[in-house]
């Protein structure tokens, strides 16, 4: 008779999921579903309630998402579900200036007629996006999610990885996949460092509404304090995200709504007649964070867990859809190839893939944020002169708008639309 094989050891025989994901924002889903659209088993560990990320009121958040994120979306079957709400991103207007004062002279003007795929992106409210994912999410099998639970230690070895939730429930995947945020316990308790500072400036954000059509055109106002996005929402509305330092940021959320528009007005102009505020305020803090390793032993790190940037580009969700397009066709790949997924061999090649993209994106916005919020002089003449400059070159400002599409450099296959 044959020795029967011990429990402990089948326990790493055997797997909960192929997939543990760590987070249930945004990115976790998306990968989610891309990976049980080609064969993985999931598992989606969510620290929060369900209901609490599905409000159908308006609140103001939206995303800006580049028109290859929007591609991913379609890919794995969100965007017919979304795309009717949302609203194109026609032009781009970049200038420099000081409250008050308008803006300068010279200035950036990126419009969508200059490339061929369309427009460069889309607005699309929170509400949406999240709404869609979660029912997306209940209808696929291959998907388990767990709400209201953290994980509070994993342990990675030869097969798999074991996580330990605060419940006391352990689950066991060949991969955990980090989708946690910019102080990410995944990449905290797989060892990885992370190097970053703060910015000294605080995000408001806000959603406005105005007399005037805003003709689906983004406007990005560079002043000394930090730059102000204003991004086309469907109907008379955009979206702010207006930076500010801390100690001002803080004392402009505290006031009532009348003088929170009273400060905002100077920044904001008139050139789309009254303003108004509607649905909620937010704020948060601005800084930048990579962590100094994507991957470590059966642990992959993606979005803000792996590298969190400067809104100054609106790339933060972009570039997790990225990280979700590059992990998602690496996986599936290895898969296809019958290799071990969580082999470290292969999450290096998503690290390979995105490090030095998401490195240049971050060195990028700090330096715009460090030339543009100051009020040197000489600086100031240099900016707009190199404004003037780009404006001025076709073809270099068509670089720049298919950069703001996310149409560059190499591209996973959901990010052009085209399945794994």
């Amino acid at each position: 008779m044959d020795n029967p094989v011990p429990a402990s050891i089948l326990r790493h025989m055997s797997f909960d999921s192929d997939i543990l994901v760590v987070g249930g924002g945004l990115n976790g889903p998306a990968l989610a579903l891309a990976l049980a659209g080609n064969g993985l088993s999931v598992t989606v560990i969510d620290a929060l309630p369900a209901p609490a990320r599905a409000e159908s009121g308006f609140d103001g958040r939206a995303y800006a998402l580049a028109l290859a994120s929007t591609q991913l979306l379609k890919a794995i079957g969100i965007w017919q579900t979304v795309g009717h709400q949302s609203q194109p991103i026609l032009e781009i207007v970049a200038s420099d200036g000081r409250a008050g004062e308008g803006p300068a002279p010279f200035f950036l003007d990126f419009h969508h007629g200059e490339i061929e795929e369309g427009p460069m992106g889309y607005m699309l409210e929170d509400r949406y996006l999240r709404g869609a994912f979660l029912d997306a999410m209940a209808a696929e099998a291959a998907i388990t999610t767990l709400s209201e639970e953290r994980v509070v230690a994993q342990e990675a070895d030869a097969t798999g990885v074991t996580v330990t939730l605060a419940s006391g429930k352990t689950l066991r995947g060949r991969v955990l996949v980090g989708c946690d945020g910019r102080r990410s316990g995944t990449c905290e308790r797989a060892g990885i460092k992370r190097t970053g500072w703060d910015y000294g400036q605080t995000a408001l954000v806000c959603a406005i509404a105005h007399d005037k059509p805003h003709n689906g055109t983004a406007h990005q106002f560079f002043m000394p304090p930090g730059p102000l996005a204003i991004l086309p929402l469907p109907g008379n509305r955009s979206s702010i995200v207006w930076s500010e330092s801390h100690k001002n940021a803080a004392r402009i959320q505290s006031l009532d709504d009348a003088a929170y528009l009273t400060a905002l007005r100077p920044c904001f102009g008139d050139f789309l007649g009254q303003i108004r505020l509607e649905g909620a305020r937010f704020t948060y803090p601005l800084n930048l964070t990579l962590a100094n390793a994507f991957v470590a032993p059966r642990v992959a790190l993606l979005g803000d867990a792996a590298h969190g940037v400067h809104p100054i580009a609106g790339q933060g969700l972009n570039l997790g859809l990225r990280d979700v397009g590059a992990l998602a066709q690496v996986l599936v790949e290895a898969k296809r190839r019958g290799e071990d997924i969580g082999a470290i061999d292969v999450l290096e090649r998503y690290q390979t893939w995105r490090r030095f993209d998401t490195a240049l994106m971050a060195v990028g916005t700090d330096a715009v944020n460090t030339l543009f919020s100051n009020d040197n002089p000489v600086l100031r003449l240099g900016r707009d002169l190199g404004m003037g400059a780009v404006q001025a070159l076709p073809g270099l400002r068509r670089r720049f708008i298919r950069e703001a599409a996310g149409l560059s450099g190499d591209l996973p296959r959901l990010m052009t639309g085209r399945p794994l």
